[in-house]
C-alpha cells in the first residue's frame, strides 16, 4: 500500500501554523525575569497584558492575530489544490513562496513599515488565490 507523501506545500501548512506562536513569542520576548507588577508578563492574565502592550510588542501581537486570520484561507486552498490535482512543483513553489512572504510581513509589522506590510499582505492574498486555483483545468 502507498502512503501519500507529505508536500513541501503541507509542510508549509505547518510553518504558517506556527508563525502565530513565535509572533506570541516575540511580543513576551525579555519579559519573562520580571514580575508582573514591574511590567513582565503576566502568565494569570495574558490577554490582559498583551493588550496593554505599546511599539513593537503591541505589533508582534498584532502580527499574531493577522497570522492567525490568514491561516484557514491557506490551508484550504492548499488542501483544495491537492484535491484538484495541482502540479505539485507549483503548488510547493507557491507554498514556499506565502510563507515567505508572511516572515516579511511580520518583519514589516514589527518594523512598523505599514504602508510596505500592506502591499506585502496583499500579495500574500493573491498567492492564496492562485494557490486555490492551481488545481483547476
Amino acid at each position: 500500500m502507498l502512503l501519500p507523501s507529505f508536500t513541501l506545500a503541507y509542510w508549509c501548512v505547518l510553518i504558517a501554523a506556527l508563525l502565530p506562536i513565535v509572533c506570541a513569542g516575540v511580543a513576551k520576548w525579555g519579559t519573562f525575569t520580571k514580575s508582573p507588577q514591574q511590567g513582565g508578563f503576566d502568565n494569570k492574565h495574558p490577554r490582559a497584558w498583551l493588550a496593554g502592550q505599546t511599539g513593537w510588542r503591541a505589533r508582534a501581537n498584532a502580527a499574531q492575530a493577522n497570522s492567525f486570520e490568514a491561516l484557514p484561507f491557506f490551508i484550504g486552498a492548499v488542501v483544495i489544490a491537492h484535491q484538484l490535482g495541482a502540479y505539485q512543483a507549483r503548488l510547493d513553489v507557491l507554498a514556499a513562496l506565502f510563507v515567505v512572504l508572511r516572515l516579511v510581513y511580520i518583519l514589516l509589522y514589527l518594523a512598523n513599515q505599514a504602508s510596505l506590510r500592506s502591499v506585502v499582505w496583499l500579495l500574500g492574498l493573491g498567492l492564496n488565490i492562485a494557490i486555490l486555483f492551481a488545481g483547476y483545468r
